[in-house]
């Protein structure tokens, strides 16, 4: 029993040694270390979190100055916040007003139940006109509808098509008739005709098939690039395009002049010969 009691009176002191060997150890070396730190770093105190910031970008700057520019060219209401002093004010019906101190328009709005909108505001002074909410609907409504009459600009798309010069004259309708509905739909269309292996054939017969597939189209379409030799001259390539509108209506204009001119002559032959039977 004295045994078993001495053995672990002996296994207590060994760990309470252990302890404080430990202890004492952990302390000499946060000392030590602290010792060898700079003492700009061992004195700077530590943040007990991290802050995070929102990281600066020329794009985020970028960004909020033209949404910032769209802001001021847009139609709104700018209500009472009006940056100027003195203002141009053209009333609800166009009548200008000359200039105003921003107190008598504000309290111009308030006894009539007008809005203020933006006309001209990099004019001197700034432009603005007073407008019914009505008015400023119904202006918003014809805005939107031309924004949505006005073409959307976009990359225009090419169809190629290749072919022999020896093909024949029913294929060659087919295929012109695929060129032109690509044309319709503002397709550019570039044409790729190879020289065949017929000897007698003339040597400006692949330009003689470009300008038959134009002459199929008129009013419709145009060169973008006029028949040119490639691979050595055996082959020939152009490239047709749509007509654009101002193209268009000259085309119309000018074949109009021409069956004007057509049904003039007619109507001269029929009196010339008129004249002669009487």
């Amino acid at each position: 029993m004295a045994a078993l009691f001495l053995k672990r009176l002996t296994l207590q002191t060994i760990k309470t040694e252990n302890t404080c060997i430990r202890r004492c150890l952990g302390k000499y070396v946060v000392q030590k270390t602290a010792l060898a730190e700079p003492s700009h770093i061992a004195s700077a105190p530590r943040p007990s979190c991290l802050i995070h910031a929102k990281a600066f970008t020329t794009e985020d700057t970028q960004d909020k100055r033209e949404k910032k520019k769209k802001n001021e060219t847009a139609f709104r209401n700018v209500g009472r916040k009006i940056n100027e002093r003195i203002i141009q004010v053209l009333d609800e019906k166009g009548n200008d007003l000359g200039p105003m101190h921003r107190a008598n328009v504000i309290r111009l709005m308030a006894e009539q139940d007008l809005r203020l909108v933006p006309r001209d505001p990099g004019a001197e002074p700034p432009r603005y006109q007073l407008m019914t909410g009505t008015q400023i609907y119904q202006e918003r409504l014809r805005r939107r509808g031309m924004e949505r009459a006005e073409p959307k600009p976009g990359p225009t798309l090419t169809k190629e098509l290749t072919f022999s010069s020896n093909i024949g004259q029913h294929d060659l309708d087919t295929k012109s008739k695929q060129i032109q509905q690509w044309i319709e739909k503002k397709y550019k269309v570039q044409i790729t005709i190879k020289k065949g292996k017929n000897t007698e054939e003339p040597e400006n017969r692949m330009e003689e098939i470009c300008n038959q597939i134009l002459q199929t189209m008129p009013g419709i379409a145009t060169f973008s690039s006029r028949p040119q030799p490639i691979r050595g001259g055996k082959a020939v390539m152009c490239v047709l395009r749509p007509l654009s509108q101002k193209e268009e209506n000259a085309c119309r204009s000018a074949q109009g002049t021409q069956r004007g001119d057509a049904l003039n002559r007619e109507d001269g032959n029929h009196g010339a010969s008129n004249a002669l039977h009487q």
